[in-house]
């Protein structure tokens, strides 16, 4: 990345701009979708001449996107005449740090992925996809020439894209955009189908049939001694801990945004909310990844005519 990129990224109030362009066929509707999935603003097709006009857009402080990004390529017939000028104009604004990612790729996979998707090459319509390829390829030099990051994707995955994209966003880790859902549910109100994984925790102390616990909850000091005095919960928490710890990072280099950790009792109400709040603590130490907790059925109402719940 050029010395100017550097420096910009060093000023903070600076925002952030990111335009996508390349070759067809070379991942940049993959690479919109990531750049989206990391916190960006994102827009696809952009006519090059509105490029200064979503520049100008300041979504202030608190504002839920992290950067701006645009795709631009030869779907706009004026994108070869405009862009040049148009993006040296925007290199000269101070408050604003910008980059050009040139997404190429090989003929053969370029041809491979045409062939697969059967669409027609922009350049070329009625002619046949490697002209279109050498064309655009020829026609777009001087573009690449000008870009902060060259990025080839001939053997890139879409996790590996991805992981691209978030090293250019979020610094050289990467990392930090993983959200992790603790969820309690009761397994008679049925299993969350959103849950990644899965934990029955039916084995432990039931607190519903001690009649001063019965109208609380996990998240109640009372319930959640009674159910942690069980034998089985220290290694029980142990052991679910030092898994998370493994897996989490895996997850997050695989590509993954969400990963919801479902904990099931019978009711949703005792057993599994506080299983979920010891978890929680216990992996308080997981760093980079934002952390939501759920407790499904915790509102929910059990008569004593019903099976018992906790």
């Amino acid at each position: 990345m050029a010395a100017s990129r550097r420096e910009a990224a060093g000023r903070k109030s600076a925002a952030r701009f990111i335009v996508v362009t390349g070759l067809s066929g070379a991942g940049k509707s993959a690479a919109i979708r990531a750049l989206e999935d990391l916190g960006c603003l994102c827009v696809d097709n952009l006519p090059t001449v509105l490029i200064p006009t979503l520049a100008d857009l300041d979504p202030g402080e608190g504002a839920r996107h992290d950067a701006i990004a645009v795709v631009v390529d030869a779907r706009d017939r004026l994108f070869l005449d405009q862009f040049a000028g148009v993006f040296a104009a925007l290199r000269a604004r101070e408050h604003l740090q910008t980059w050009l990612i040139f997404l190429e790729a090989s003929d053969a996979s370029l041809l491979r992925r045409f062939s697969e998707t059967r669409r027609p090459h922009p350049l070329a319509p009625a002619g046949s996809a490697i002209e279109g390829i050498l064309t655009e390829r020829a026609q777009l030099r001087q573009i690449k020439k000008m870009s902060d990051l060259v990025l080839d994707t001939s053997d890139l995955t879409v996790h590996e894209l991805r992981r691209a994209f978030g090293e250019l966003v979020q610094g050289e880790d990467g990392r930090g955009r993983l959200t992790v859902t603790l969820l309690s549910f009761g397994y008679k109100y049925g299993v969350p189908p959103e849950s990644d994984l899965l934990f029955d925790v039916r084995f432990l102390p039931n607190p519903h049939f001690v009649p001063e616990l019965k109208a609380l909850t996990g998240r109640d000091p009372g319930v959640r001694d009674y159910v942690c005095a069980g034998k089985a919960v220290e290694p029980f928490l142990e052991k679910t801990s030092d898994l998370m710890k493994f897996l989490i990072p895996q997850y997050e280099r695989e590509g993954k945004s969400y990963l919801t950790i479902g904990v099931g009792c019978t009711g949703g109400r005792h057993r599994s909310v506080a299983i979920v709040e010891q978890l929680r603590t216990r992996l308080s130490g997981v760093s980079g990844v934002r952390w939501r907790i759920r407790h499904r059925d915790v509102a929910v109402r059990t008569g004593d005519d019903e099976q018992p719940a906790g």
